[in-house]
C-alpha cells in the first residue's frame, strides 16, 4: 500500500512539473525555425470512457488532425498568425502562439475505436473515447 501511495504522489509532481513547464514554456522551435506549441488540455475519466478536452482558440475543426492507433491518441494543426496575408503591423507584444501543435496521449485501456468522437465548439476540442466493454470497471456479486 506504500508504494502505490509514492507511486501516486510521484505521478502527481510529475503532472505537475509537466503543466508548470508548458505553461510556461509551451513553444520550441522546430529545425526549420517554425514554432511548435502545446495546447492546454485537461483529460479526465469516468467508469464508461476518457473525455479530453483542448483549449484551441480561434482554430476551427479543419485546422485539427486527430487520429488514435494502438493506445496513442495525436492531436495536431496549425494556427497561422492573423496577420501573414496582410501587410506586417509593427507589434508593439506578441502573446499568442501560432505555428504548428501536437499533444499525443496514451490510454491504457482498451478503447472503442467506433464510437470515439470529437465535437469543437467555442474554441474548445471535446475528444470522448469510450472503453470496451471488458475494460469497464464490473461490480462482483457476493455468493
Amino acid at each position: 500500500m506504500a508504494n502505490l501511495t509514492i507511486y501516486r504522489s510521484l505521478s502527481d509532481l510529475q503532472r505537475e512539473v509537466d503543466r508548470l513547464f508548458d505553461r510556461f514554456m509551451p513553444v520550441s522551435r522546430e529545425q526549420n525555425g517554425t514554432s511548435v506549441w502545446s495546447p492546454v488540455v485537461d483529460v479526465h475519466e469516468t467508469d464508461e470512457a476518457y473525455v479530453v478536452y483542448m483549449d484551441l482558440p480561434g482554430l476551427s475543426r479543419d485546422d485539427v488532425t486527430i487520429t488514435f492507433d494502438r493506445g496513442a491518441l495525436q492531436v495536431s494543426g496549425e494556427r497561422k498568425m492573423w496577420h501573414e496575408e496582410e501587410q506586417k503591423p509593427q507589434f508593439h507584444r506578441v502573446e499568442r502562439w501560432s505555428g504548428h501543435f501536437f499533444r499525443s496521449f496514451q490510454f491504457s485501456h482498451n478503447i472503442d475505436q467506433e464510437h470515439t468522437k470529437a465535437t469543437f465548439e467555442n474554441g474548445v476540442l471535446t475528444i470522448e473515447l469510450p472503453k470496451t466493454e471488458e475494460s469497464k470497471p464490473r461490480r462482483i456479486e457476493i455468493s
